[in-house]
């Protein structure tokens, strides 16, 4: 800007001696002839120093040209001299750029599935110290530098190995193009000129014929999912059913243990209260008159008068 200035001021000096040169003839001779002087000398002074610097602002760098051959030394940042008329020098962008590609990119994952990616960005840097070397290797660098080809060919390098669910991740289909891009930049320019930033995929997506199977799969998935879902509930049901009747068994045959015991209580005490006077004395009651009582092994003599002796006592 400032080169502007200067240079306009000299071609209004340069104007106005030629001005003043087309009334040479009119008025004080000497002094138009030396205001003359001064204009032409101011302006042509002013258009020579303006061409004699280049301010270089942050963010760039400056490569130097002298009749065609490009200087491998690079003008830094500020004020930089340079011979006017004779170098030139041109501003290269060391700023982070952006270069976008629309068009779809198609590829295929590690399982063979058609995949694409659409609006790719690429977020890119060129190092300061090679802005010389890009400028003269590299024909059209502002277009030319990151290639639709080169990213092409990084991004379908990465997608075939990854698996399905992880080709439209893109916190890993992003990373791992960033790092082909990177690396294909590095062989082609023989170093570290450029540096890949990031790597943004607006969208990625499968062939239709894939997304129809997918859909096929996610609704047969479904359906088995809920006749397991089915097959659960009837298993539970099922499994709470034989439970209540191992339960009532279990209370049943508790209960006729109960009962059995009780009974053999029972028994018991009758039996141990069965003392052999009262048991003489039943006998005695149930007496036909007979000498005997019993019948078979069991039978047995009565002593009458034993039992009435002791009946008196």
């Amino acid at each position: 800007m400032l080169n502007i200035i200067i240079l306009v001021i000299g071609i209004l000096a340069i104007i106005s001696g030629a001005v003043l040169l087309i009334n040479v003839m009119t008025g004080d001779m000497k002094l138009k002839k030396s205001v003359l002087a001064v204009l032409l000398v101011f302006g042509l002074g002013c258009i020579i120093f303006s061409q004699s610097f280049v301010m270089i602002e942050t963010g760039y760098t400056g490569v130097k040209k002298q009749f065609g051959q490009i200087s491998e030394e690079v003008a830094p940042n500020g004020f930089n001299w340079k011979t006017p008329f004779i170098q030139t020098i041109e501003k290269v962008n060391n700023k982070q750029q952006d270069i976008a590609f629309e068009k779809q990119i198609w590829s295929e994952t590690a399982n063979r599935t058609a995949i694409y990616f659409e609006n790719v960005t690429v977020t890119y840097q060129i190092n300061p110290s090679k802005s010389a070397w890009i400028y003269a290797n590299v024909t059209n660098y502002k277009d030319n530098l990151v290639t639709e080809q080169l990213v092409a060919s990084a991004l379908k390098a990465a997608s075939k190995t990854l698996k399905d669910e992880d080709a439209t991740n893109r916190s890993k289909i992003e990373q791992l193009a960033m790092e082909n891009v990177q690396e294909s930049l590095n062989q082609k320019y023989k170093g570290e000129v450029v540096t890949v930033n990031k790597v943004v995929i607006a969208d990625a997506d499968f062939d239709d014929s894939y997304k129809n199977a997918i859909a096929e799969k996610q609704k047969a998935q479904l359906e088995a999912e809920k006749q397991q879902i089915v097959n659960e509930k009837n298993i539970a049901e099922a499994e709470a059913d034989k439970k209540v009747k191992i339960a009532n068994a279990e209370a049943a045959a508790e209960a006729e243990r109960i009962k059995a015991e009780g009974t053999a209580e029972a028994n018991k005490t009758i039996a141990d209260s069965l003392t052999d006077d009262l048991q003489k004395y039943e006998m005695i009651q149930r007496w036909n008159g007979m000498p005997s009582l019993g019948s078979g092994d069991s039978m047995f003599m009565v002593d009458i008068d034993s039992l009435l002796s002791k009946e008196s006592q």
